[in-house]
């Protein structure tokens, strides 16, 4: 296997959900400015359900895909918690296996380094 293409392998997608568009579009702008993430994606429509506090629960929800560096996720950690209304946001992050050279250039250009 080789390496990713574009340095893809040093880059990662950050998802996290919202409980609206305002909501989603407030925290992505912000990771935006803060250069902690290059773009989020917004994803309306989704329904997520849960368990939480014993009860199971559906809620509409807002998917942020967000685009970013494996080395600021330690701060993307730290900060997204400062930004979200939930008492436990969500955050995973995979590994971005390959990607056009142009675009992940982009990611590592728009992002605090």
């Amino acid at each position: 296997m080789t390496g990713g293409g574009g340095g893809a392998s040093e880059l990662v997608l950050a998802l996290s959900t919202a409980p609206d568009a305002e909501q989603a579009e407030r925290i992505g702008r912000a990771l935006v400015e803060e250069r902690l993430i290059a773009c989020a994606n917004l994803v309306p429509g989704l329904t997520s359900i849960y368990r939480w506090e014993g009860a199971v629960l559906a809620e509409a929800e807002v998917l942020l895909v967000m685009k970013t560096r494996r080395a600021l996720v330690p701060r993307l950690k730290e900060r997204l918690p400062q930004l979200h209304p939930y008492q436990v946001p969500e955050l995973v992050v995979t590994a971005l296996v390959d990607g056009l050279d142009p675009y992940c250039r982009w990611v590592r250009d728009e992002t605090a380094g």
